[in-house]
Parts: C-alpha cells; structure tokens; sequence
C-alpha cells in the first residue's frame, strides 16, 4: 500500500471514528453542551472547527495550484495567531445546528478526498513539487486536515460524549 492509499484510507477509518463517537450518544442528547474550560464544548463545535480548516485547506489549494501563494492559516492571520483563529472559527459558527455541521463536514470530506485522489502518490509525497507548499509535501497538508485533525475531533468529542453519557446516567438515578 502506497502513501495515497494510506492517506485515503486513514481520512475515511478516522471521519467514521469519529462519525460513530458522536452517533453512540443518543439522539435528542447530542446537541448538548458541556462545562468545560476548553474552547469546544459540543460536538457541533468541533465538527465546525475541522470543517473551517477543511476549508482553509481547500482554498490554499485552490489558489497555491492557480499560481498563486496562499495567505496561510487565513487572511489577516499568521501560524502565531492560530488561538485567535481558532476562537474566531468557534465564534462563528454558534448559530450553526449539529445536523448542519455533519452534512458540512461531510460534503468538506468529499470535497477533500476528490483533491487527494487527482493526484498520484508521487505527487503527494514529493517535497517542493508544488510551489505554494514550499518546503513540505501536499500529503503533509491533507494528512493535517483530514485524519490527523479527525483524530484529535475524535479525543475531543470522547471527552464530551464521556460527560453527556455521566449526565444520562446521573438523570436514571434521579
């Protein structure tokens, strides 16, 4: 099994972990939010957050392969800055349902998975093959924003699903 392969194969195992995670709390309860210091503090809040950054991928894409040099993390925002995006990306999506933020980041994983597969193993795994990825490789950018970044969604929303399932519990005993 190549690299591509692999990449391929680990965004859909990991999106499915994590698919599951949330689909293992029941249905009427997975909206709900947690007390926490964290910034994420329901599944909606972190699906969000991996499908912002989904997009932001997609948009270096887009614009590194038109010739372009992408403004990364975002416009107006430098590697330094990441908490403040970061918070910024939380802020604007609190109107957003969880139904609305799965069929998101679903379409987003799509999306992504459709770049990955137009390019062959070569292509992702060379370093400098293409300008606007400067001294990394493209499987760096896409291993970053798909199954690594579902991979800490997955801890992320365990720890949320961990405190909705002691809430249930608690409301049994009740």
């Amino acid at each position: 099994m190549n690299k591509k392969e692999m990449l391929l194969e680990e965004c859909e195992t990991s999106l499915a972990a994590l698919l599951n995670r949330i689909n293992s709390i029941p249905t009427r309860k997975r909206s709900l939010s947690i007390e926490a210091d964290q910034r994420d503090k329901n599944f909606r809040d972190v699906l969000m957050h991996v499908y912002e950054w989904q997009a932001m991928l997609e948009r270096w894409y887009r614009e590194g392969m038109d010739g372009d040099l992408p403004a990364m993390p975002a416009p107006g925002y430098k590697w330094r800055d990441l908490a403040l995006l970061n918070q910024q990306i939380w802020t604007n999506y609190q109107d957003v349902t969880l139904h609305h933020a799965l069929k998101k980041l679903k379409l987003s994983h799509a999306r992504v998975i459709r770049l990955i597969d137009c390019h062959t193993n070569e292509e992702l795994t060379t370093k400098k093959h293409f300008k606007w990825t400067k001294s990394s490789d493209l499987y760096t950018y896409f291993a970053a924003n798909m199954f690594q970044h579902y991979r800490w969604a997955l801890k992320t929303c365990d720890i949320i699903a961990l405190k909705i399932e002691k809430n249930i519990r608690m409301e049994k005993v009740k």
